[in-house]
């Protein structure tokens, strides 16, 4: 795998948890979202601005909603 690539087996209750912290650290420490699927439609161009606007008012005022609003301020 390339950079920015991790492969975590979760094959057993342990590598679950230790998977789990593993995402919440990356994400607090970055400042980034894992997995986000409107973000990815986003900055691949496969949305716009105004179709993420309608996403993120749907998802009211949650950390996800917030962290999605950024991108249109960091882009706007």
């Amino acid at each position: 795998f390339g950079r920015g690539i991790a492969w975590l087996d979760v094959g057993a209750h342990e590598a679950l948890l230790a998977a789990s912290n593993f995402v919440q650290a990356i994400e607090e420490r970055q400042g980034l979202k894992i997995a986000c699927p409107e973000e990815v439609a986003y900055r691949m161009g496969y949305i716009g601005p105004d179709q993420l606007v309608r996403l993120v008012e749907a998802l009211g005022k949650s950390t996800y909603a917030r962290y999605l609003r950024r991108l249109l301020e960091e882009k706007g």
